[in-house]
């Protein structure tokens, strides 16, 4: 085994950076704190702002720009750029001569990444945190990082393609549900006896399609305003659940398939603000237009249905193509931006914060924290209101 050198576990020297990954970096995760900090203040009202009446004015106002332009698309681009990044430290690394001692550093920040994960949630009290699913999905990576630019593609595609095919057949699973809980419901309000598989029904679609009551809104509020080991005890069923099942159902579609677009979209050198500026501008024109087209049919379709469980499982049939368009518009419409040098002061703003990414990530879930829980604002002030914050 060759011997790791102590300059291969340095951070990269700033003169050795890519500009341009750095200022998305920093784009992405500002982008991230617009869509985190409604789970961060707010109760059970993330995709559904009707839970809390969030369905006028100005707080519906901020629901449908996120859902149109964000929803997905700030997550998605910083895990783009995770998978770039992979390709960046790796190559550098072998370049280095670091042999096989590129997969110990490598292995290394990942394990280091799942930890900070664990710590985001359980100790700074985030349910909603990436690092650990960076971190989990991380450790499948190393063994890809040579293949072509087209084999990767295709991963990503099919990842893709699975995700959305579970999304559908959710969806039609709810449907028959719903059809034959309302069956059921007609049976017994003539006064027939109902089988098992009727009651059962009744029951399953009650559960999925019953929102929270204010009642029960209201005892989560209060679980979240005790000390900090009675809020960290109301979350844990939370933090339990995204850090198991939420991953496998959501996470390895969701994540892996951003994954390996980062590691193709690097080997492409798209991420490195090096492709012509039409190319930018047909990436963003038609991400933009056929992304927003899908966001606005999904925000239209719950929205004209009052928020329904049904419509919501319906639209979702779609997310994973139309956060895909979007973050792709983007990529282009960002990548414009860097190469036309304008705002240079907030360009090299955004620039340091990307060079920052995890430190700023982790301070997002202190800050927070300290002022929803640890100020006793949870669930106390409107959507609108938390970017006041």
């Amino acid at each position: 085994m060759e011997p790791l050198t102590t300059n291969e576990l340095k951070p990269t020297l700033k003169h050795a950076r890519i500009n341009a990954l750095d200022v998305i970096r920093g784009i992405a995760l500002l982008g991230i704190l617009l869509m985190n900090i409604n789970g961060m203040g707010l109760p059970y009202s993330y995709e559904d702002p009707s839970v809390l009446g969030h369905t006028e004015g100005l707080n519906y106002a901020v629901w449908f720009a996120n859902e149109l332009f964000f929803e997905g698309t700030m997550r998605g681009l910083f895990t783009i750029l995770f998978g770039a990044g992979v390709i960046l430290l790796t190559s550098r690394l072998i370049d280095k001569g670091a042999g096989i001692s590129t997969a110990d550093v490598y292995y290394r920040r990942i394990v280091w990444l799942l930890l900070f994960g664990l710590v985001n949630t359980w100790v700074f009290l985030w349910d909603g945190d990436i690092l650990y699913a960076y971190g989990l999905f991380g450790f499948f990576l190393f063994p890809f990082r040579n293949l072509p630019v087209k084999s990767l593609l295709i991963i990503a595609a099919v990842l893709i393609c699975l995700g959305t095919a579970w999304d559908i057949s959710d969806y039609h699973k709810n449907k028959t549900l719903k059809t034959e809980a309302e069956q059921a419901l007609v049976l017994k309000e003539s006064g027939a006896e109902l089988d098992k598989k009727a009651d059962d029904a009744i029951a399953e679609w009650e559960k999925i399609s019953t929102k929270k009551t204010p009642e029960e809104i209201q005892k989560h509020i209060a679980g979240m305003q005790g000390n900090y080991f009675e809020i960290q005890q109301e979350k844990a069923p939370e933090i339990q659940w995204m850090q198991t099942w939420f991953q496998y159902r959501y996470g390895a579609w969701d994540i892996l398939s951003f994954m390996f677009l980062g590691m193709a979209f690097y080997k492409l050198r798209i991420l490195h603000g090096e492709k012509s500026v039409k190319f930018y501008v047909i990436l963003a024109l038609i991400g933009y237009a056929v992304g927003l087209s899908i966001n606005y049919y999904e925000v239209n379709l719950v929205t004209s249905n009052n928020f329904d469980t049904l419509q919501i499982s319906q639209a979702h049939q779609t997310y994973n193509v139309g956060r895909l368009f979007i973050t792709l518009g983007h990529i282009g419409f960002f990548m414009l931006f860097i190469k036309s040098g304008i705002l240079g002061f907030l360009q090299r703003g955004l620039a340091a914060v990307g060079r920052m990414a995890l430190s700023n990530y982790l301070m997002h879930s202190i800050i927070t924290s300290i002022v929803f829980l640890g100020f006793g604002l949870y669930g106390q002030l409107e959507r609108y209101e938390l970017y006041y914050v």
